[in-house]
């Protein structure tokens, strides 16, 4: 690697890790990761804490995922969590891997539903995860899978995904921890909504002054509910004010 290669890398590292601090919420995550997807040519991510022996369902431990649905489902209904090759080997390193999903299905054992399984992630594109094992600054242990049907990521691709990793599961852990101590935490987009709100318009009024669609808006409002803990919209309105959070 070439010395300016070496600095553009670097560029983009501090680039990202400052991009991922400032990612404000759950939904803002979520798109992040969308857009790294795409450019790493991987189309799923799942970010959970480490499950236990004890554990039954992935989604029990999952904080944020594209997961199609019926994908979950299924592999929730099969306990898939106490087969999975996958995390058994994060609880044993820190080091990412990467597993063909064909395979480790195929070593979970015979029963027909584990074919079923598959056949499903087959159509959905889920052939390859790659896993990042990862762990707040609590010591919290986690895991950040990538997947799709790419197999076969550069060096330089899996190096920046792992520092993305690392990054993106302490941003979730400190927005959660935000969530639970009390700290309100609104988005730019968040107080705007909140303030037209307040301001008497509905949300379709709100989607076509700020040029988002109706639904958008709709998720903003309902994350500014839950986060202030308010029962409906207008008594979100009502605390934001009280807490100075909009005039």
């Amino acid at each position: 690697m070439t010395a300016d290669e070496k600095s553009s890398e670097e560029y983009q590292v501090n680039d990202d890790a400052a991009e991922i601090a400032g990612l404000a919420t759950q939904f803002d995550i979520v798109r992040y990761m969308r857009r790294r997807c795409e450019q790493y040519g991987l189309k799923y991510f799942i970010v959970f804490n480490l499950p236990g022996f004890e554990a039954e369902k992935l989604s029990a431990y999952s904080i944020v995922s594209n997961w199609p649905q019926e994908v979950l489902a299924k592999y929730d209904a099969m306990r898939m969590v106490r087969h999975s090759v996958g995390i058994r080997k994060l609880r044993l390193t820190t080091v990412p891997f990467s597993y063909d999903m064909r395979d480790w299905l195929g070593e979970a054992g015979a029963d027909p539903e584990f074919g079923d399984l598959l056949e499903i992630m087959t159509d959905h594109g889920m052939l390859v995860g790659h896993f990042f094992p990862v762990h707040d600054a609590l010591g919290n242990r986690g895991a950040v899978v990538w997947g799709g049907d790419n197999f076969a990521l550069k060096r330089e691709d899996r190096l920046m995904l792992q520092m993305i990793s690392v990054h993106l599961f302490n941003r979730l852990a400190e927005i959660g921890s935000a969530w639970k101590t009390g700290q309100i935490v609104l988005t730019e987009r968040e107080v705007q909504c909140l303030s037209w709100t307040a301001a008497g318009k509905t949300s379709l009024e709100i989607a076509e002054i700020l040029g988002l669609s109706e639904h958008t808006v709709n998720h903003y409002l309902n994350q500014v509910t839950r986060k202030l803990e308010a029962v409906n919209r207008t008594q979100a309105v009502v605390k934001a004010i009280r807490r100075g959070l909009i005039t």
